[in-house]
């Protein structure tokens, strides 16, 4: 008889326990070990924000299986046949004799562990801040379960106001759970966008506009000096604006690979900062597997090196790796950055590449925006969402895609994605087959709507305006018309107010053409953009020729109107 496989995990979470219950089902006579140093493991992340807000209930929630089991020790020795040491620490590989050695934190008794193959988890940690006053009583962090429950603790004692250092996906999702439980949040961010790596800046106009609205604080552009406190606790921060008081600070500006155990161990860290692996997920050890937060991905369009932390991806990773340690030969292709998230009652999601990375990459960048809606406007429950595509003009290839709204954003990124992954063009997804009832759907599906609209500006038949180009022509003396075919009910209480602004409604144009001066440029503008576009054709056909839509009309304009 051969030697039973001996498979070590390090790191427990999400990607380490994925990969060792998929290589149990696979290798049922393995000896499979998980290695975590946290006394939590298998724990559900992404949650803690719900459970912050109140909307999961009980903490355990975020340990149990989706048949309310808690994923602990017990359960994976008794359902997965898998060994659990929690409160072990994987200090060092020794790549030779093929062992890790590990501490007993409670202990700190030290041992060997042998394996055949390797798999390093050891997903991120947060990105710390060289400022002072991070020792201040009062601030926290929201990357690990204590953190949510020192933060639940501290809002009871009569919290009312919350600085989140950071306007990514982390600081944005721990501001929606304050603002679920009435305290005032505001976020600061160095950059002058919210979600600036998700986001394209026009979107996060828009986005941040409605957050505003919504009554979330947002102090963009703020470069955070420091905090400062009152008898040890946290008071305000210190920003190169002047400072800002809060009761608690949340800092949330990222993550960084964990990848101090693999590096000194030898094996190959990429230039992302990562773990290298190959499509196979294993490091520069052929026995050594990595997955998760802690390592690089190939980015599916781009195909270069790319950083993006994501539960999806960490858990797609963990069948893989289970696949090839136990024989098999499965590949992981790469990602596309592929997120979601909820804030405010607004769906936010993207995936692919964004219109400045596009560029950058040397791609012929062609875009639509298009507000509009998820379902039939005669359906009660449809709700608006806008969507941007970003394509190459040259190819016709659908590169990615954004957006977001209080309707259903993420069923079209992800049959985005879908289209992306396997190449895609603004045909193809023009062609896609989805499903229409009134309650799901528009006839004619928005990214249908989308990406119609970049075949129009490439046949011709339609030239578009961004919204802030249209901005610059209204603060300087640009000689054009702005016309405004909104009726006349839709115009009166808001509007653009300029002495350029024309107002007709585009059931008149036809018999009022004579009141619109051919001899300058004309730009179309209606509520969500077709009525715009229509009246350019009505336009053109009637032989005016500087005319331009400007996209995503007055639902894109992201600057107040009265």
């Amino acid at each position: 008889m051969t030697d039973r496989l001996k498979i070590v995990v390090i790191g427990g979470v999400a990607a380490g326990p994925k990969a060792a219950a998929r290589a149990r089902r696979l290798e049922p006579n393995a000896d499979i070990t998980i290695i975590e140093k946290d006394k939590y493991i298998s724990y559900a992340g992404c949650g803690m924000p719900f459970y912050l807000s109140g909307q999961t209930r009980e903490f355990e929630e975020l340990f149990t299986t989706s048949y309310g089991v808690a994923r602990k020790e017990d359960y994976f020795l008794n359902e997965k046949g898998i060994k659990v040491l929690t409160g072990t620490e994987a200090v060092a590989i020794d790549r030779v004799n093929k062992r890790v050695e590990i501490a007993d934190l409670s202990t700190d008794n030290r041992s060997f562990i042998e394996y055949d193959k390797l798999v390093i988890a050891t997903g991120s940690t947060p990105t710390i801040p060289p400022i002072e006053g991070l020792d201040l009583a009062g601030v926290y962090r929201l990357n690990h379960p204590e953190d949510v429950l020192s933060i639940k603790a501290a809002l009871a004692e009569n919290v009312d106001e919350v600085a989140i250092i950071g306007a990514g996906l982390i600081g944005m999702e721990a501001a929606d759970a304050l603002m679920k439980l009435k305290v005032f949040a505001n976020i600061i961010e160095l950059k002058d966008q919210v979600l600036p790596g998700m986001l394209d800046p026009d979107l996060a106009a828009l986005l941040a506009m409605r957050l505003e609205d919504n009554g979330l604080e947002l102090s963009l552009g703020r470069k955070v000096l420091g905090l400062t406190g009152e008898n040890g606790r946290v008071s305000a921060v210190v920003t190169d604006q002047g400072p800002i008081e809060a009761g608690m600070v949340i800092v949330a500006i990222g993550v960084r690979p964990n990848v101090k155990l693999a590096g000194e161990a030898g094996l190959e860290i990429g230039a992302t900062g990562a773990i290298a692996v190959n499509e196979y997920l294993q490091t520069s050890d052929p026995d050594i597997y990595a997955l998760g937060d802690c390592v690089e991905n190939t980015h599916l369009v781009s195909g270069q090196k790319v950083y993006i932390p994501l539960a999806s991806t960490a858990n797609r990773q963990g069948r893989v790796a289970g696949d090839n340690i136990t024989g098999l030969k499965t590949k992981f292709k790469g990602i596309l950055g592929s997120s979601v998230l909820k804030v405010m009652g607004l769906n936010v999601a993207r995936t692919g590449l964004g219109e400045e990375q596009a560029r950058n990459l040397g791609y012929d960048v062609i875009t639509s925006v298009n507000p509009t809606f998820d379902a039939t406007h005669y359906y009660p429950q449809h709700g608006k969402i806008l969507l941007k595509i970003i394509a190459d003009a040259k190819t016709k290839r659908v590169l990615g895609g954004q957006g977001f709204g209080p309707g259903d954003v993420a069923k079209r990124i992800d049959v985005l994605a879908a289209a992306i992954n396997f190449g895609a063009t603004l045909e193809d997804v023009a062609n896609i087959d989805t499903a229409y009832a009134p309650p799901f759907n528009t006839p004619i599906d928005p990214l249908h709507h989308s990406v119609n609209i970049i075949r129009n500006k490439l046949q011709g038949l339609a030239e578009g305006i961004l919204p802030a180009d249209v901005k610059k022509k209204f603060d300087s003396d640009a000689d054009f018309v702005f016309l405004d075919v909104r009726t006349e009910q839709q115009f009166r209480p808001k509007h653009i107010s300029d002495a350029r602004v024309l107002s007709i409604p585009l059931g008149e144009i036809r018999r009022r053409l004579d009141e619109i001066p051919r001899e300058k440029e004309i730009i179309t503008s209606c509520v969500l953009g077709p009525r715009g576009y229509e009246a350019l054709r009505i336009l053109k056909g009637a032989g005016f020729d500087n005319v331009k839509f400007m996209e995503g009309s007055l639902e894109a304009w992201p600057y107040e109107i009265e």
